[in-house]
């Protein structure tokens, strides 16, 4: 069981921002260890009535009350520092931690923390490990950045040493974290409104590896050269997979896809045949996530047969290439979260292995910073697509300081030679594709923010 003795001086921990994917999951291990848990959020949703249902109480909007009866205040990111709870916090002298800093004191209660980390698949692969410890009856706890349908949500509450989290590198939060394994996917350019250069981005992750003890585990992509220095920065058992590198511990052969774009493979250990696996989500980026997870897997001694079963059993994330419906039984709709080039190029590419007519994106940047700094590479990832929509660039955090609009990306892709229609109303959008999807296209809505709305708008 963990052990909870640095925690146990808040008995009462009230939590701003309740509502979000990590800050539930930290809500219900704390209610499961006898804490008595309160929260405010700023809108209702599945997951803020998932957590009344459980017995913790939720104000939408603010609770003087349930901050002044707290030992300690627990505090998303998204959460500035004159907020009203904040500032009666503060008023009456109690203690306030942002949301990484606690997860941190979680990691420290465990005796085996995993975090599985990288720029892109961080959700699918947590989720993937979490599956087989699941099957292998290790009851993990664990964290992870979408609902499973395996799990009714975004977390689980076990009762080993295993915490399976995701680590997010965005403002390096993963450095608050106390890692026994770090599953490192990939390094790319990302978040550049905070690490200003990629050079900062790779400073973080060597930075991340040095906190994993000499007896940990760092399971890397082979297929990453930025992956594979980080070998020079710690002394834990080096484990490395990959799709083309046949030097790698775990490499997969004799790929092949199905209609759905699912993946049947091989996979060779230190160049011995392991065994076949097959999946039920599509691309070639998710052999090299499950390459990743049944390398820490193995690491684990998890019977490979456990591996094989969990890893059949996974229909995708929330929001991972998410099925959600037809267009008057047309047109196949598909949602995901991708909001980077490199995952839109993923995407892509795993529609390609399936059967369809013409594709199209509706896509909505997210972060002006983003959309600023990687305009050339939106442009030619979105290339890969018969018919391209951009929405407006969902804000987030940011104010546009940029100076930068969707037209500019859409222009950008005019200039490279194919159509791109900038719609910023979601309803002309809507009747935009009605009116002009065919027999067996394949319809994607891509982005990090309310494009998530369209889906639904579409297929009803």
């Amino acid at each position: 069981m963990p052990n909870i003795n640095n925690l146990k001086k808040y008995k009462n921990i009230h939590m701003i921002g309740i509502g979000g994917v990590s800050m539930s999951g930290i809500a219900a291990i704390l209610q499961n260890w006898g804490f008595n848990i309160t929260g405010s959020d700023c809108s209702e949703s599945e997951i803020t009535e998932k957590l009344n249902k459980m017995g913790i109480q939720v104000t939408i909007g603010h609770n003087i009350d349930d901050v002044k009866n707290s030992d300690v205040v627990v505090y998303s990111a998204a959460i500035k520092q004159d907020d009203i709870e904040m500032l009666e916090a503060k008023k009456q002298g109690i203690p306030t931690i942002e949301r990484a800093d606690f997860l941190g004191e979680l990691t420290r209660c465990y005796k085996d923390t995993i975090c599985v980390s990288g720029t892109h698949g961080k959700t699918t692969t947590t989720s993937m490990i979490s599956l087989c410890f699941i099957e292998a009856m290790k009851s993990p706890s664990i964290q992870v950045g979408a609902f499973l349908k395996q799990l009714n949500g975004n977390y689980y509450v076990g009762n080993s040493d295993h915490f399976i989290i995701e680590a997010c590198e965005y403002v390096e939060s993963f450095l608050k974290f106390s890692p026994k394994a770090e599953v490192i996917l990939n390094i790319d350019n990302d978040h550049l409104d905070y690490f200003k250069t990629f050079e900062n981005v790779k400073k973080a992750f060597i930075k991340y590896v040095k906190l994993l003890p000499s007896d940990g585990i760092l399971v890397a992509n082979a297929d990453d050269k930025n992956c594979l220095e980080l070998k020079k920065y710690t002394d834990s058992n080096f484990i490395t997979y990959s799709i083309n590198n046949k030097n790698a511990n775990f490499y997969a052969e004799n790929i092949t896809f199905n209609n759905d774009g699912f993946a049947k493979f091989n996979v060779y250990y230190n160049k011995e045949f392991f065994d076949t696996f097959e999946l039920s989500v599509p691309g070639i980026h998710n052999v090299s996530n499950a390459l990743a997870c049944i390398s820490l897997c193995n690491a684990y001694n998890i019977d490979k047969n456990y591996i094989k079963s969990a890893l059949l059993k996974f229909t995708g994330a929330h929001r991972r290439f998410e099925f959600k419906g037809k267009i008057d039984n047309k047109a196949s709709v598909y949602d995901d979260y991708g909001h980077h080039p490199t995952e839109i190029i993923a995407t892509a590419k795993s529609l390609k292995n399936k059967k369809f007519n013409e594709s199209w994106v509706i896509f909505q940047p997210h972060t002006y910073s983003r959309t600023k700094n990687l305009l050339d590479e939106f442009a030619n990832a979105l290339l890969n697509f018969d018919n391209i929509i951009v929405l407006d660039i969902y804000a987030a955090r940011e104010n546009n300081i940029y100076g930068i609009t969707s037209e500019d990306l859409a222009n950008k892709i005019k200039s490279l030679g194919k159509n791109a229609k900038y719609i910023s109303d979601f309803e002309q959008c809507v009747s935009f594709v009605k009116n002009n999807v065919k027999e067996n296209d394949i319809v994607l809505t891509l982005g990090a923010g309310t494009v998530t709305k369209i889906g639904p708008m579409l297929t009803k």
